[in-house]
């Protein structure tokens, strides 16, 4: 796993536990699964919008940051399910010899 997602994960699991009251990590968690996916449903809709306007204009930064923004929330949502990126990342490369075409059939089997 990269530096980047290694040290998110990390920090992530910190901030689980941590005060509610100091941490939007644990806010989230506290909150429960229902707010987290909520955010999460939000983020897709400002990556999806941003992703538009970045193909008028041409600027993929508000894009980029948006799509951070939707794998940030995608973490916590693992962490709250005591998952985390090694977890996609194994799936992702299960795949890397399987046609996307091919694993999508197989999922609708």
């Amino acid at each position: 796993m990269s530096d980047i997602l290694s040290q998110l994960t990390a920090t992530l699991e910190q901030r689980k536990n941590a005060d509610a009251e100091m941490s939007y990590v644990a806010q989230l968690h506290k909150q429960g699964l229902n707010k987290i996916l909520e955010k999460i449903g939000e983020e897709s809709t400002e990556v999806v919008l941003a992703a538009k306007d970045a193909a008028l204009s041409g600027d993929t930064d508000e894009f980029v940051a948006e799509v951070a923004d939707l794998w940030f929330h995608c973490m916590v949502a693992l962490s709250h399910l005591n998952s985390d990126a090694s977890d996609v990342l194994a799936v992702l490369e299960q795949r890397f010899n399987l046609s996307g075409l091919d694993e999508k059939a197989s999922r609708n089997s």
